[in-house]
């Protein structure tokens, strides 16, 4: 069988799907993947073998500006990105038997696998963009809007005209261009009935979430069995574990000033500092053998020898922290992260940083909280109930699928 999987987003969007990738090659598909042709995506993809179709702009040079992205940057990227998909996509997906799309409301995949009659899933890695008659647009978790079905059914509404304002013209367009019909509503067209959920059932439960009838198939974790560069052991043997600083992809939506604020907080613990360079480009503050800064590393193997991790709150870093049993500091900063770092509170596993201006104070509190040996035990209590087979579930059942589909005709 032959896969085309796709996404348009942050390394959080990409490496699930490169895990996803490496499940399926495992079940004798041939797969490939169309992402954006960021540097470090590419090399990802290298790395584990998996041809790459580059489509679109680099997600960098979208986020990490001078300034965040604009309303008026949205309407620029969204037809740009649809039309990419229709001419990458359909040549990509040709041959193909399944088209997987993920990341930034991907209108143009399901068009493109239904003029090539193939099978198409839709997955995501929460459920914040899946209607609800609880819950509005972006509500947290266990909050129920309390005006009622009627106005979140209007709000959710009022969502999909939204949509319907970034991508509809263009979606359309090009959907006439191959003989198809217009589409009224391009996110439910996109969403379908029935998606997946790529998310770890303990830290992200689809249940009561949503009305759609949705598939959870676990979080999708690329194995990494990359070792750890030589002075970052160096620096994890010569002291007490140190604690990880890392914002990820968030360049201009990080805290000002994180790196100072952190370093301190950090200090004030009486621990030494990881920072993660990230797109914030996270610096050290001074001259100080207590503090190291590292690149994109392996989280998997370096987290469970951290006493901490601080970050924004991305599905992949909130996961493979709490895989680690390694107590978190969540700092949310956009989208689905406020609803991460809530649940990490939930759990026990961690703090919830909810103020968008951290202090030396706050960011202390919160710390001091986390590493006590109650958190710590909770971490790593929680760590032995997480599922790390989410991409091969999901391989298998988009592989029985496929035959079920081809066992109907």
């Amino acid at each position: 069988m032959r896969v085309l999987l796709t996404t348009w987003g942050s390394r959080g969007d990409v490496e699930p799907v490169a895990g996803l990738a490496v499940a399926l090659r495992e079940l004798g598909a041939e797969v490939r993947v169309c992402a954006p042709p960021d540097e470090e995506f590419v090399e990802l993809l290298d790395r584990v073998g998996v041809p790459m179709v580059p489509f679109g702009p680099t997600v960098r040079s979208i986020v990490a500006g001078a300034k965040p992205p604009t309303v008026q940057d949205a309407f620029r990227l969204a037809p740009e990105l649809v039309s990419a998909r229709f001419t990458v996509f359909t040549e990509a997906a040709e041959g193909c038997d399944a088209l997987v799309a993920t990341g930034l409301m991907p209108a143009g995949a399901r068009d493109v696998a239904e003029k090539l009659g193939i099978h198409y899933v839709l997955a995501c890695f929460h459920t914040l963009g899946l209607p609800s008659r609880h819950f509005p647009p972006g509500a947290r978790p266990g909050k129920p809007s309390p005006e009622g079905e009627t106005d979140n059914k209007v709000l959710w509404e009022q969502d999909a005209q939204r949509v319907n304002s970034l991508y509809g013209e263009a979606l359309n367009r090009h959907r006439a261009a191959i003989g198809l019909p217009p589409v009224d509503n391009v996110r439910d067209h996109v969403l379908t009935d029935r998606p997946w959920l790529a998310a770890d059932e303990t830290l992200w439960s689809a249940q009561g979430r949503t009305d759609l009838d949705v598939v959870q198939t676990g979080a999708w974790i690329l194995p990494d069995d990359r070792p750890l560069p030589e002075d970052l052991e160096a620096f994890l043997k010569a002291g007490e574990p140190p604690v990880y600083v890392g914002f990820g992809s968030m360049a201009t939506h990080a805290p000002q000033d994180i790196a100072r604020v952190a370093v301190e907080a950090i200090r004030r613990q009486g621990r030494r500092v990881l920072l993660a360079r990230g797109w914030a480009g996270l610096a050290p503050i001074d001259d100080a053998d207590d503090c190291l800064v590292v690149g994109e590393v392996n989280q998997q193997a370096l987290f469970p020898r951290v006493a901490a991790v601080i970050h924004h709150g991305g599905a992949g870093t909130t996961t493979t922290a709490a895989l680690a049993g390694t107590p978190q500091v969540v700092v949310p900063r956009i989208a689905d992260q406020p609803y991460w770092a809530t649940r990490i509170a939930e759990l026990g596993i961690g703090t919830a940083h909810h103020d968008r201006t951290p202090t030396v104070d706050s960011l202390s509190a919160a710390l001091a909280t986390t590493l006590t040996p109650e958190t710590n035990a909770r971490a790593r209590a929680v760590s032995t109930t997480l599922r790390t087979d989410g991409a091969t579930v999901a391989a298998k059942r988009l592989l029985d699928e496929i035959d079920g589909e081809r066992a109907a005709d």
